[in-house]
């Protein structure tokens, strides 16, 4: 069998590829289709003399070695760059994430040079290895699990105050600044909250006064109701979403969804809220001046019922501020980002997020972090 010969560029790229890019010699050797001691031999008489290794086609002139010397130091300092870049926010962290990072990345970077950008030794990476996991790597391990069920469970919208309730909740105890690293080390963030200002363009006819006055508490349910609608696009042309809100439990107890803008849509709304809570008694209804809720159709449904009509300042949204929240979560939450392809589609999606997550489980700053269902049931009302 006739002896392989490699030439010498050969010898000094198949070096470079193991002590600039980090490639393992087994796979180094493995890609090249060369002996793993071969490999290593190379490497070892390159490190000697870098020099005089290979002299076989003669040896590096000075500026040849002055060349090679160059290219290495930039070959580091673009990887040093990349280290940086890519784990920057890790020199604010604590080793056991910086050496979790080394350890993800070593494939594509020679660990010495991952420590150097860090600022760690590779004596105490190696030592991390090797070290069984702490109690708390471990504890951490089962919350983060936890952290991340509560955020995927909640559509992707908690942020680290409502998934630290949902772990509370479900009896793990734990800080709230626990919660925040873990939901930033998995990644997890709440999906960011966009606020815009309604338009009203209908005309307007009845208008009340602001009875309500921003005071967005109620001592009871069906004492203080706030109502609007908005709307949302889907490829069949708009779909308008009415509600009705109980300022006692933030619970939606009417909403009435529409292609047409009309009083009808703010008056089912107000009739499936009727017929949900029973009649009304001593009950204060607060929305704003849009045609819908001035017109005669509604104001006749609020007097048949002995309801109390208030409604916001013209231009004013804070008047209605409760009711612009619930629009703001709906969009957030749930609609935001998605495409509809017919109104049954868009109709389906909403009633599912009211029905089946907004009153019995998203969780409510202003209710204790309790969800509206719970709320009531905890107060003995639901």
């Amino acid at each position: 069998m006739q002896r392989r010969k490699f030439s010498r560029e050969f010898k000094l790229e198949a070096v470079r590829l193991v002590r600039e890019r980090g490639v393992s010699v087994a796979q180094a050797a493995r890609d090249l289709d060369v002996h793993e001691n071969v490999l290593r031999k190379w490497v070892k008489e390159f490190a000697a003399d870098p020099g005089h290794a290979f002299p076989g086609h003669g040896q590096m002139r000075p500026e040849q070695l002055e060349i090679d010397r160059l290219r290495r130091e930039v070959t580091k300092l673009k990887a040093e760059r990349d280290i940086l870049k890519k784990g920057r926010r890790l020199l604010r962290e604590g080793l056991d994430m910086r050496f979790a990072f080394i350890a993800k990345h070593r494939g594509i970077w020679p660990v010495a040079w991952m420590c150097g950008a860090l600022g760690v030794s590779r004596s105490g990476f190696h030592a991390w290895l090797t070290r069984a996991p702490s109690q708390r790597a471990h504890d951490d391990e089962v919350i983060g699990a936890r952290v991340s069920a509560s955020h995927v469970g909640s559509y992707r919208t908690y942020g680290a105050r409502r998934v630290w309730h949902d772990l509370l909740a479900e009896g793990i105890s734990c800080g709230l600044h626990r919660v925040e690293r873990l939901m930033q080390a998995q990644g997890l963030r709440a999906r960011p909250r966009r606020r815009g200002l309604p338009k009203d363009q209908g005309e307007r006819s009845v208008i009340a006064g602001n009875v309500l006055d921003r005071q967005f508490t109620a001592d009871r349910p069906n004492q203080k109701w706030v109502a609007d609608f908005t709307y949302i696009w889907t490829a069949e042309g708009w779909l308008y979403v009415a509600a009705v809100i109980d300022l006692f439990s933030r619970r939606v107890v009417g909403w009435s969804m529409s292609d047409t803008m009309t009083a009808q849509l703010v008056t089912d709304a107000l009739i499936m809220a009727i017929w949900r809570r029973g009649k009304p008694d001593a009950l204060l209804h607060h929305s704003d001046q849009g045609s819908q809720y001035t017109s005669e159709q509604f104001q006749r449904l609020m007097a048949d019922n002995g309801v109390t009509c208030s409604m916001s300042r013209s231009g004013n949204v804070w008047d209605n501020a409760a009711m612009e929240s619930f629009f703001s979560s709906l969009k957030t939450e749930r609609i935001g980002k998605k495409v509809y392809r017919t109104r049954a589609q868009a109709k389906a999606d909403v009633l599912g997020y009211v029905e089946c997550f907004y009153n019995p489980t998203r969780r409510h700053s202003t209710l204790g972090y309790r969800s509206p269902i719970d709320f009531e049931r905890e107060a003995g009302v639901a």
